[in-house]
């Protein structure tokens, strides 16, 4: 067989049943191989929004998502969706192509250091210069993917190397077993846990697998301990929980925080500082435990006292029986807050004007949607109202990206989402400027089939940064833009579109397309002069003496 055989046969031995990409003529030998092979092959616009749609993959999955593209432009094209799953902890493997190593005719045309420019974006980046060796770097590529933090990997495949004649075959795989964290670790957190007055849990986004949310649930129903969540860790365990005080959205100020300023120890399970800061620790009394596969960054809002380092899941099974005995001493106040929050966050739906306010639109869409459904977001200001408001019923119910943070991921993501998951209703909200990012994509869902939902919120213009520019009290420039007839925009690619022009229509026209099949578009006009009214205002004036 040739190099490129070889390669499919070792991705298919590592169980890959789908490549997301765009080929190039240097993938061609790659391509034929393909073809004959049980993979199937999901064909993008645009290789960011491969990458995505992988790094979702890999997400949901805990298996890394796979993603092709070609040499120079193809592969710098790749460099946002490798740094989203870097960031983000997603387990890609991203594959470009190259000209021949030993023998070319087209001089340095197209020819860039790919290999250097993944290098600090990547957990492996490599350049295959024998056939030979593509098992064991596929092999090795699959485990360093998902050892400890989860992440991207990179192999570049030379257009010679993958039509060299070879015999080989690929590598038994094999299963990891993860490091558990010393029992001196475990007990001293739990005896941090039992002084403490009022200790309180953080989950995070290496929290948010499928081994560990059921012992992280188990945990919190045996302790009783309260519980909030970082943005990425939204889902861990059911928000409807009783001992949930809700998201991190803010980094301060929030109802939450009035129950973070009082906690004197911390929980921080599978929290890592790329993700935005959920507090800002101080040097007083306040003790954090980082609970993690790996030691934590330490930076200047983020310095723990103590750490337990090993598989996440087999520590929370440990710490649980360690804490046999515990029960919360004085979680009086911690209750207090819980209906705080839940009156003044999870309950309010916003006035009932047009356009809708955020909160309203988060209202409608979890009153609508059912407890199985995934939503995916775009990076705007909306996300900080779903991610406060919006109650996540099961792990990644919420898919949200908040270490990264990047614009365009919306949609590529809700596709990503649906092909894994194609029993259950998804759908992806993004503003008006981050679903033009990628919004070609449309085309890619309309040719798969799929039935999807995308919610765009039209402020017609750059609204997050809007509110950072007016909280620093300049005046509101160079942020506003144009945009398409979205109705006509969606029609053109073959999806059906609908425009909310009037109150209380949203939720029925949601309900149609959640019921219909096909893609739809749903475009809905949105008020953010909520903001300053929450934000600056209420939040400000809010005092914690509840």
């Amino acid at each position: 067989m040739n190099g490129a055989e070889l390669l499919i046969q070792c991705l298919e031995n590592e169980g890959v049943t789908t490549i997301f990409g765009i080929p190039g003529e240097e993938n061609l030998a790659f391509l034929e191989a393909l073809r004959t092979s049980n993979i199937r092959l999901i064909l993008t616009r645009h290789e960011q929004a491969a990458g995505f749609m992988a790094a979702t993959y890999g997400r949901l999955t805990g298996k890394p998502g796979v993603c092709l593209s070609t040499l120079g432009p193809g592969a710098t094209n790749f460099v946002t969706a490798v740094s989203y799953g870097l960031l983000g902890g997603m387990p890609v493997v991203f594959i470009t192509g190259q000209k021949p190593i030993k023998k070319s005719k087209q001089g340095r045309f197209q020819i860039l250091d790919v290999v250097s420019m993944m290098e600090p974006l990547t957990k492996f980046t490599k350049q295959v210069v024998n056939a030979g060796t593509i098992p064991a770097m596929i092999r090795d590529m699959f485990r360093i993917a998902v050892n400890g933090k989860s992440g991207p990997v990179h192999m570049e495949l030379p257009e010679d190397i993958a039509a060299e004649e070879i015999e080989a075959i690929p590598f038994p795989k094999t299963n990891l077993t993860y490091p558990v964290a010393a029992r001196e670790a475990i007990l001293n957190a739990a005896q941090l846990i039992k002084e403490a007055a009022f200790p309180l849990v953080l989950f995070g986004a290496a929290a948010n697998r499928q081994r560990i949310c059921p012992l992280a649930k188990e945990l919190i129903e045996k302790t009783g301990l309260y519980f909030f969540t970082t943005q990425m860790g939204k889902g861990v365990i059911d928000e409807h929980s009783p001992n949930c005080l809700g998201t991190a959205a803010l980094s301060d100020s929030d109802y939450l925080h009035c129950a973070i300023d009082r906690a004197d120890v911390i929980i921080n399970i599978g929290y890592d500082v790329v993700e935005k800061p959920p507090f800002f620790m101080n040097h007083g009394t306040m003790k954090v435990i980082h609970i993690h596969f790996a030691p934590a960054d330490i930076d200047e809002v983020y310095f723990p006292q103590h750490e337990v380092l090993g598989d996440i899941a087999a520590t929370l099974l440990a710490l649980k029986d360690a804490l046999s005995d515990f029960s919360p001493s004085n979680d009086t106040f911690f209750h207090r807050i819980h209906k705080e929050i839940n009156d003044h966050v999870f309950q309010d739906q916003g006035h009932d004007c047009f356009p809708n306010t955020p909160q309203r639109i988060v209202s409608d869409i979890k009153k609508t949607v059912d407890n199985s459904s995934i939503v995916s977001l775009d990076n705007g200001m909306y996300k900080i109202w779903f991610a406060r408001n919006y109650k996540a019923t099961h792990s990644h119910s919420l898919l949200l990206d908040n270490a990264l943070a990047t614009m365009g991921a919306g949609l590529p993501v809700a596709i990503g989402a649906k092909l894994v998951h194609p029993e259950r209703q998804v759908i992806a909200v993004c503003g008006d400027g981050g679903f033009m990012m990628n919004s070609q994509e449309l085309e890619t869902a309309v040719r798969l089939t799929l039935d999807l939902v995308v919610i765009i919120l039209r402020d017609n213009g750059y609204g997050m940064i809007k509110w950072k520019q007016q909280g620093m009290d300049f005046p509101i420039f160079g942020l506003d833009f144009g945009n398409p007839d979205f109705i006509q925009y969606a029609e053109s690619y073959g999806a059906h579109g609908y425009r909310i022009s009037e109150n209380g229509t949203f939720p029925d026209q949601l309900n149609h397309c959640l019921n219909t099949a096909g893609v739809h578009l749903i475009e809905v006009p949105v008020d953010y002069s909520e903001n300053e009214k929450v934000f600056f205002k209420e939040l400000k004036n809010k005092t914690c003496l509840f």
